[in-house]
């Protein structure tokens, strides 16, 4: 019985935890009185903040992701291009970029090993294939958990979008409530001053 009733303690979310907004179709399910408005506001615009924040860390991941893969593609490329020369080849001269602003020469003669970046200032030599294999897969998750951002920051739009519309019917209703019972006074006040006249 615990478990069924965990079951339903557990938000619908999207493949990544985030939840689904609610949708509010039938307002007086979320409000009972007009006294519960503010409330419910308050928790709406709480919600649609969260979402924006998410949002706001998925754009900066997906920037990172974008710029990470066109490294590891081009470091890909340059392992696969060293894997194709043969021992005994002549050396290749090339300029390699040491920061933004400086080059250097350097004579790169066949070889059968290559030193990568690991992040956090680590470098480590691999064997050419293991060097082909670790950024082809690197590449792939990179590749993933982009597609995963972009998806992630249309659902926070969606679910956005959603909380702005729940918030938006929440506040007509209230506006609405208080035209009846402001046409409902004004009624009453009309009928006790007929009936005061006429008694």
């Amino acid at each position: 019985m615990a478990e069924k009733g965990s079951k339903k303690d557990i938000a619908a979310t999207n493949p990544r935890g985030i939840p689904y907004a609610p949708f509010v179709d039938k307002v007086e399910d979320y409000v009972t009185s007009r006294a519960d408005v503010e409330t419910t506001l308050k928790k709406f615009q709480e919600m649609i903040s969260k979402y924006q924040f998410m949002e706001t860390n998925k754009q900066r991941t997906a920037v990172g992701h974008r710029e990470k893969i066109p490294d590891i593609q081009k470091t890909l490329e340059m392992v696969q291009f060293l894997k194709t020369r043969k021992p005994g080849s002549d050396p290749i001269e090339t300029t390699f970029e040491l920061n933004d602003t400086l080059f250097a020469k350097a004579n790169i003669p066949p070889t059968e090993e290559v030193y990568l970046w690991l992040g956090a200032n680590v470098m480590l030599s691999y064997p050419i294939d293991e060097a082909e294999e670790l950024l082809t897969t690197r590449l792939a998750t990179a590749k993933q958990n982009l597609a995963n951002c972009e998806e992630d920051l249309d659902f926070l739009r969606e679910q956005i979008t959603t909380m702005e519309v729940a918030t938006a019917r929440v506040y007509n209703w209230d506006v609405t409530m208080k035209r009846k019972e402001k046409q409902e006074q004004d009624a009453l006040e009309s009928t006790g001053k007929d009936g005061s006249s006429n008694g």
